[in-house]
């Protein structure tokens, strides 16, 4: 079956989520002006984030990070996205220079040996081209929602991140149920992994299927804690520091 077969379904105040969505998204392009950027990672919710910018034709800025390790699905959304709405893309990727050191360090599958080990591919892979994408703006746009874990479950719709910048999270009060459903009515394009019982799609090793009854967030980094399962750009990272310690 397929994610929208699954998931999609009209929930109560499903039109007035999509208008409040709408409306911070307004507010930003307006409040933000030619300085705010949505920094998707092109899972369901961030395409939903996408259309919403592109149907209603406003001036925030796409920018997402290709890792390197990405499925080559997820790599090919970018391509779907230009074609689809008309939009740039802008596309960030590690210091080729880090990730070499990186690898020859510590070698390629150096996430599975130890939580700091893959804190700091994280931060070399994702965490410094973040900061190059964020770099010069004052707000950019996030496809967080409170359901989609533990850590997440206090999502406000507009935050600061570390730096001061404004965070907006548009769609923090919606279900997956809203996501899939706003896919279905608007034929948003959309990852065909989420067909393949992946919720939560990130770089390829670090990301599985999920079984029946499993946390949504449950195929990322299984091999961990499930109360450490995030990368640090959304949660704070684990100190510099304490990688070189216990790597």
């Amino acid at each position: 079956m397929t994610a929208i077969a699954l998931y999609a379904r009209e929930t109560p105040g499903f039109e007035g989520r999509v208008a409040h969505a709408l409306a911070v998204l307004q507010s930003a392009a307006v409040d933000h002006a030619g300085s705010v950027v949505q920094s998707t990672s092109l899972g369901a919710e961030d395409m939903v984030v996408t259309d919403l910018i592109a149907r209603h034709s406003l001036p925030i800025a796409i920018g997402t990070l290709d890792t390197g390790k990405l499925h080559p699905e997820t790599v090919a959304l970018i391509t779907r996205i230009k074609r689809h709405y008309h939009l740039a893309v802008e596309v960030y990727q590690p210091q080729p220079e880090a990730v070499l050191h990186l690898v020859r360090t510590h070698g390629d599958e150096l996430m599975f040996r130890s939580l700091a080990l893959r804190k700091a591919c994280c931060n070399v892979r994702k965490l410094e081209p973040l900061g190059r994408m964020l770099a010069q703006r004052k707000a950019w746009v996030t496809g967080l929602r409170r359901e989609q874990s533990g850590a997440r479950g206090s999502v406000p719709f507009q935050d600061k991140d570390d730096a001061g910048r404004i965070k907006l999270n548009p769609l923090a009060d919606w279900s997956w149920a809203d996501i899939w459903h706003y896919i279905s009515l608007h034929n948003v394009p959309c990852n065909p992994l989420h067909d393949q019982f992946m919720p939560s799609i990130g770089c390829a090793p670090c990301t599985r299927a999920i079984a029946v009854g499993e946390d949504f967030r449950a195929g990322r980094w299984w091999w961990e804690d499930e109360s450490l399962k995030e990368c640090g750009l959304h949660v704070a990272q684990v100190p510099v520091s304490m990688i070189g310690a216990s790597a």
